[in-house]
Protein backbone atom coordinates (compact mmCIF):
# COMPACT_ATOMS: atom_id res chain seq x y z
CA UNK A 1 0.00 0.00 0.00
CA UNK A 2 1.10 3.42 -0.83
CA UNK A 3 1.43 6.08 2.11
CA UNK A 4 -0.19 9.69 2.06
CA UNK A 5 1.55 12.85 2.00
CA UNK A 6 0.84 15.03 4.34
CA UNK A 7 -1.17 17.19 2.39
CA UNK A 8 -3.05 14.11 0.88
CA UNK A 9 -3.83 13.12 5.02
CA UNK A 10 -5.24 16.53 5.42
CA UNK A 11 -7.81 16.01 2.58
CA UNK A 12 -8.65 12.85 3.22
CA UNK A 13 -9.33 13.82 6.76
CA UNK A 14 -11.38 16.51 5.66
CA UNK A 15 -13.18 14.72 3.36
CA UNK A 16 -14.48 12.09 6.20
CA UNK A 17 -15.11 15.37 8.69
CA UNK A 18 -16.89 16.60 5.87
CA UNK A 19 -19.04 13.43 5.20
CA UNK A 20 -19.77 13.02 9.60
CA UNK A 21 -18.83 15.96 10.82
CA UNK A 22 -15.96 16.93 12.94
CA UNK A 23 -16.31 16.03 16.62
CA UNK A 24 -18.10 12.30 15.21
CA UNK A 25 -15.00 11.55 13.80
CA UNK A 26 -12.60 12.68 17.15
CA UNK A 27 -14.77 11.09 18.89
CA UNK A 28 -14.80 7.63 16.92
CA UNK A 29 -10.87 8.27 16.89
CA UNK A 30 -10.38 8.40 20.27
CA UNK A 31 -12.82 5.45 20.60
CA UNK A 32 -10.44 3.89 18.43
CA UNK A 33 -7.16 4.56 20.27
CA UNK A 34 -6.11 7.27 18.08
CA UNK A 35 -5.07 9.23 20.61
CA UNK A 36 -4.11 9.22 24.46
CA UNK A 37 -5.34 12.74 25.19
CA UNK A 38 -9.12 13.63 24.79
CA UNK A 39 -8.25 17.37 23.73
CA UNK A 40 -9.78 17.78 20.16
CA UNK A 41 -7.66 19.41 17.89
CA UNK A 42 -9.40 23.00 16.93
CA UNK A 43 -9.36 22.11 13.18
CA UNK A 44 -9.40 19.25 11.10
CA UNK A 45 -5.98 19.90 9.29
CA UNK A 46 -4.16 19.92 13.12
CA UNK A 47 -5.80 16.38 13.66
CA UNK A 48 -4.38 14.97 10.18
CA UNK A 49 -1.24 16.42 11.25
CA UNK A 50 -1.24 14.45 14.54
CA UNK A 51 -2.45 11.55 13.21
CA UNK A 52 0.20 11.84 10.05
CA UNK A 53 2.81 11.72 12.89
CA UNK A 54 1.40 9.26 15.17
CA UNK A 55 1.24 6.47 12.49
CA UNK A 56 4.38 7.71 10.61
CA UNK A 57 2.49 8.82 7.67
CA UNK A 58 0.06 5.46 8.07
CA UNK A 59 4.13 3.66 7.59
CA UNK A 60 3.09 2.49 11.35
CA UNK A 61 0.87 -0.34 12.41
CA UNK A 62 -0.32 1.69 15.31
CA UNK A 63 -3.50 2.06 16.69
CA UNK A 64 -3.53 5.85 14.65
CA UNK A 65 -3.20 3.89 11.22
CA UNK A 66 -5.60 1.13 12.06
CA UNK A 67 -8.02 4.21 13.13
CA UNK A 68 -7.49 6.09 10.36
CA UNK A 69 -7.95 3.01 7.99
CA UNK A 70 -11.48 1.98 9.84
CA UNK A 71 -12.86 5.87 9.64
CA UNK A 72 -11.79 5.87 5.63
CA UNK A 73 -13.50 2.36 4.74
CA UNK A 74 -16.80 3.67 6.92
CA UNK A 75 -17.03 6.90 5.35
CA UNK A 76 -16.11 6.19 2.34
CA UNK A 77 -16.73 2.23 1.85
CA UNK A 78 -20.33 2.92 2.99
CA UNK A 79 -20.60 5.09 0.08
CA UNK A 80 -19.25 3.15 -2.69
CA UNK A 81 -21.39 0.18 -1.85
CA UNK A 82 -21.52 -3.40 -2.89
CA UNK A 83 -22.17 -3.48 -6.73
CA UNK A 84 -19.83 -0.63 -6.95
CA UNK A 85 -17.10 -2.45 -5.23
CA UNK A 86 -16.95 -5.53 -7.36
CA UNK A 87 -16.91 -3.49 -10.55
CA UNK A 88 -13.88 -1.91 -9.02
CA UNK A 89 -12.24 -5.54 -8.17
CA UNK A 90 -12.09 -6.51 -11.14
CA UNK A 91 -11.11 -3.26 -12.56
CA UNK A 92 -8.51 -3.66 -10.14
CA UNK A 93 -7.00 -6.81 -11.26
CA UNK A 94 -6.70 -5.41 -14.46
CA UNK A 95 -4.54 -2.87 -12.73
CA UNK A 96 -2.66 -5.26 -11.00
CA UNK A 97 -1.82 -7.32 -14.15
CA UNK A 98 0.40 -4.17 -14.97
CA UNK A 99 2.73 -4.85 -12.20
CA UNK A 100 5.76 -6.59 -12.03
CA UNK A 101 5.61 -9.91 -9.92
CA UNK A 102 6.99 -8.33 -6.64
CA UNK A 103 4.78 -5.10 -7.29
CA UNK A 104 7.30 -2.74 -7.18
CA UNK A 105 7.38 -1.32 -10.42
CA UNK A 106 4.79 -1.53 -13.50
CA UNK A 107 5.81 -4.14 -16.24
CA UNK A 108 7.61 -2.61 -19.67
CA UNK A 109 5.19 -1.78 -22.43
CA UNK A 110 2.10 -2.10 -20.03
CA UNK A 111 1.96 1.93 -19.31
CA UNK A 112 -0.70 1.95 -22.11
CA UNK A 113 -2.70 -0.43 -20.32
CA UNK A 114 -2.30 1.02 -16.81
CA UNK A 115 -3.29 4.46 -17.75
CA UNK A 116 -6.97 2.88 -19.75
CA UNK A 117 -7.67 0.68 -15.93
CA UNK A 118 -6.57 3.90 -14.08
CA UNK A 119 -9.13 6.19 -16.38
CA UNK A 120 -12.32 3.35 -15.97
CA UNK A 121 -11.58 2.91 -12.30
CA UNK A 122 -11.12 6.88 -11.50
CA UNK A 123 -14.45 7.33 -13.14
CA UNK A 124 -16.31 4.83 -11.60
CA UNK A 125 -15.70 5.99 -8.41
CA UNK A 126 -15.88 9.49 -9.54
CA UNK A 127 -19.74 8.92 -9.89
CA UNK A 128 -20.33 7.69 -6.51
CA UNK A 129 -17.95 9.78 -4.27
CA UNK A 130 -16.65 12.63 -6.33
CA UNK A 131 -13.18 13.37 -7.26
CA UNK A 132 -10.92 14.19 -4.30
CA UNK A 133 -12.50 11.18 -2.13
CA UNK A 134 -11.91 9.13 -5.85
CA UNK A 135 -8.63 10.15 -6.07
CA UNK A 136 -7.38 9.46 -2.38
CA UNK A 137 -9.15 6.60 -2.22
CA UNK A 138 -7.07 5.07 -5.38
CA UNK A 139 -3.72 6.53 -3.40
CA UNK A 140 -4.86 4.80 -0.29
CA UNK A 141 -5.44 1.35 -1.97
CA UNK A 142 -2.32 1.84 -4.19
CA UNK A 143 1.29 0.38 -4.19
CA UNK A 144 3.50 2.68 -4.84
CA UNK A 145 4.52 2.63 -8.28
CA UNK A 146 0.34 2.86 -8.90
CA UNK A 147 0.30 5.85 -6.56
CA UNK A 148 2.98 7.49 -7.76
CA UNK A 149 0.87 7.41 -11.72
CA UNK A 150 -2.46 8.30 -9.96
CA UNK A 151 -0.82 11.21 -8.58
CA UNK A 152 0.90 12.56 -11.98
CA UNK A 153 -2.57 12.38 -13.78
CA UNK A 154 -4.75 15.44 -13.47
CA UNK A 155 -7.67 15.48 -11.25
CA UNK A 156 -10.81 14.17 -12.77
CA UNK A 157 -13.86 16.44 -13.19
CA UNK A 158 -16.90 15.96 -11.32
CA UNK A 159 -19.92 14.76 -13.96
CA UNK A 160 -22.80 17.15 -12.96
CA UNK A 161 -25.11 14.50 -10.73
CA UNK A 162 -21.59 13.42 -8.90
CA UNK A 163 -21.73 13.99 -4.66
CA UNK A 164 -19.82 17.44 -4.24
CA UNK A 165 -16.50 16.44 -1.99
CA UNK A 166 -13.67 18.92 -0.76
Amino acid sequence: MANPTAQEMRAAVDIVAERMGYGKLYDRLVQLNAFVSRRRPPTPAILADRLYNLSGGLRRNVPATVAFHTMWAESIGRAIGEEHDKTLEGIAERINATLTADERAIQAGKEDDLAAALDEYERALVDVIGPAAARLDMILKAVPAVADAVRARPMPAAPPDAPATP
